[in-house]
């Protein structure tokens, strides 16, 4: 089943707090996947969908507020949905936007709970998801700090929401994907930085005082990608932000993330993201795509 499960490269960078993605549609296409951001998603109108998060399968009503945590599989399929306008809401955010130490004081203890147990999905029933979906519908209008206010409200009121059902069974976070290495970040930092110039495997090894042989083993222990797939996940993730906020040719966008040419880019992109950087962008401005 893996196989068909893709890890998603969100266009989110370190400099963003969250991304909120609004549109309007007719049916569900994107994979059965996962990501190291969490994800809320608000879903209207798409009565008889398939929703998968974790282990757990169900059939949906015409509106869903669902929390999925980090690195959990989750995916909306079609189904037996009839509706002609689905209306979907999803909000994104690094999983350390709101730093542990922050959440375990007492007044912020209900969300690090509520965060911990979205590790294996979260939802809401049908009063707080009419409660907050207003409040969501409108975020994107909102600006700057003011909008990182609202989002933490909103997450703060669902958190102490009488009624919330945790979803999957076991757990399917993929937690190889938690690092807690310094040297690895501090490639990662390096690699992020510099993903628009040639970066080889030496000079990263060396960054972190490594040999290459040591530092391609303990990349690949850590994070179970190659160097090569980590600084092409980064750059993907930069391309991709592009591709949403310029007007920028595919040519253009590949050689300013570092790619050498742009069949090399194309064949990366869609393996990775299961469509064409040209799919990618047309899908994207299908919607409102906001970063704050």
């Amino acid at each position: 089943m893996s196989a068909n499960i893709i890890r998603e490269i969100t266009p989110l960078t370190q400099n963003d707090c969250f991304t909120i993605f609004s549109r309007v549609k007719r049916d569900f296409s994107f994979p059965l996947h996962y990501h190291e951001e969490l994800e809320l998603n608000l879903i209207i109108n798409a009565k008889g969908a398939r929703r998968i998060v974790g282990d757990h399968i169900d059939t949906i009503e015409d509106m869903e507020l669902v929390l999925v945590g980090p690195n959990l599989y989750h995916a909306w399929f079609t189904h037996q949905c009839k509706s002609e306008e689905i209306r979907e809401v999803t909000i994104q955010w690094h999983k350390d936007l709101f730093e542990d130490k922050l959440l375990r004081r007492n007044q912020l203890s209900f969300i690090r709970s509520m965060m911990d147990r979205s590790q294996k999905g979260i939802l809401f029933d049908r009063e707080a998801a009419s409660e907050i979906a207003p409040r969501i519908l409108s975020l994107n209008q909102k600006k700057g700090f003011d909008s990182v206010l609202e989002l933490l409200s909103i997450l703060h009121d669902l958190s102490i929401s009488r009624n919330m059902r945790t979803l999957s069974d076991a757990s399917f976070t993929n937690q190889h994907f938690t690092y807690n290495s310094r040297r690895i970040e501090k490639a990662f930092e390096y690699m992020n930085n510099n993903y628009d110039k040639p970066i080889t495997l030496g000079e990263v090894a060396r960054l972190v005082s490594m040999t290459e042989v040591s530092f391609s083993r303990f990349i690949k222990k850590r994070t179970g990608n190659t160097f090569i797939d980590s600084l092409n996940e980064i750059r993907l993730g930069h391309a991709s932000r592009m591709l949403i906020d310029t007007t920028h040719s595919i040519s253009e966008i590949s050689y300013h993330c570092g790619f050498n040419n742009i069949s090399n880019f194309n064949r990366i992109f869609k393996k990775k993201k299961t469509c064409t950087p040209k799919e990618f962008r047309e899908n994207f401005n299908s919607g409102t795509r906001v970063f704050i």
